[in-house]
């Protein structure tokens, strides 16, 4: 009895396999979700400064301000452009250059003499994140240059305090790092809900669930089989991203165990698959599917701690987002690629989705069995 369960759960599953292959949507959005959304993911991190164009206006043309133009470089700015006075207003408003820096005739005279000196930044706020970011990298900058030019060396007076900053895990603070990552880990999860979900909603659509009915085949059985074939399709995917985009293409290292980690990812997809299923259960097309998936997917995303730091969400929020897989999924996910955590760390997590996966299965087994006897 058993072996002819296990044989039925198979067969059923490599059909799905042969449908999700012969669907080439399905298969050009995997493609697309573990290829070029990881790696422009990753490349245009928009907290970033990276490449922005900028145009200095030197009207002094003294050391100081030669030492202020040769301050910005690559990759946070593109080489300086030196533009006349007249062309700052021409280029800002074609877009040509985010910031335009006025370096005023006697600047150096005046900051040697102890008097009052202006410079002018001009920067196209349009670009918002962009013209934030890079508006007080650049003070930061020019005050720099001119606290070193007067100081007559490159530094600060002796403090009997000294800072010294050692990142760990990113030493050289590579936001792309982090960003091509953790959007894996959240690929993994979305992806399973749709193909899963999908996967019931097209044999719904096509009439094969009446099929199914009249084999001597449960329930539960066709439950597992779109859970143990979707499951296998986003590990294969994921860990070809992972290899082939994150480690290869993008020079990302990865710290921890690999094994470990794409064991808590089948743990995370035994439970998000289920929820695909509940979730077509409840929808009767793919439009309404997708309504779901909005409702479902940015809460999962936005709120699981992947996007913002958990703790600083309020309290009730943190307290509610424990009942979803994803908020472990990242936890375990960042301690093992980013930290090298084992085992003894990540356990907490392991045992959550294990206990999340458990009750969200039987949930949506309650559901699905419901919902395909009154379709006999």
């Amino acid at each position: 009895m058993l072996r002819r369960k296990i044989s039925n759960i198979y067969r059923l599953g490599v059909k799905e396999l042969w449908s999700l292959w012969r669907d080439p949507i399905m298969l050009g959005l995997i493609l697309f979700v573990f290829t070029f959304s990881v790696y422009s993911s990753a490349t245009s991190m928009p907290e970033t400064l990276h490449n922005a164009p900028l145009a200095i206006v030197d009207e002094d043309n003294s050391q100081l301000s030669q030492r202020i133009v040769a301050a910005f470089y690559p990759p946070e700015f593109l080489p300086p452009i030196m533009i006349d006075q007249s062309q700052v207003d021409p280029g800002m408003d074609a877009g040509e250059y985010t910031f335009a820096l006025i370096i005023p005739a006697g600047f150096q005279r005046d900051v040697l003499a102890g008097r009052r000196a202006e410079i002018q930044l001009n920067t196209d706020a349009t670009r918002m994140t962009q013209a934030f970011t890079g508006s007080g990298f650049i003070q930061q900058v020019v005050l720099g240059e001119i606290n070193a030019f007067v100081q007559g060396y490159r530094g600060t007076a002796a403090s009997p305090v000294e800072l010294e900053m050692r990142a760990r895990f990113n030493p050289t603070l590579d936001k792309s790092w982090f960003g091509a990552l953790s959007q894996i880990i959240n690929q993994i999860a979305m992806l399973s809900i749709i193909l899963a979900g999908a996967a019931l909603i097209r044999e719904r659509e096509h009439g094969t669930i009446e099929h199914l009915l009249v084999m001597p085949v449960t329930p539960g059985e066709i439950m597992l089989s779109k859970i143990w074939s979707t499951g296998l399709v986003v590990l294969l995917a994921s860990a070809l991203s992972l290899n082939l985009i994150v480690r290869w293409a993008l020079q990302v290292p990865v710290a921890g165990s690999l094994w470990l980690f794409f064991t808590g990812a089948a743990l995370v997809l035994f439970a998000t698959t289920s929820l695909g299923i509940f979730m077509a259960t409840m929808a009767r097309n793919m439009p309404q599917f997708g309504m779901l998936m909005v409702l479902v997917m940015m809460p999962l995303q936005m709120l699981s701690g992947g996007s913002t730091p958990f703790e600083s969400m309020p309290e009730p929020v943190q307290f509610v987002m424990q009942a979803a897989p994803t908020t472990h999924f990242v936890k375990l996910g960042s301690a093992i690629l980013f930290r090298g955590a084992g085992i003894d760390v990540v356990w907490p997590q392991f045992a959550a989705l294990i206990i999340i996966g458990m009750a969200l299965f039987v949930g949506s087994f309650m559901r699905f069995r419901s919902t395909i006897t009154q379709m006999a």
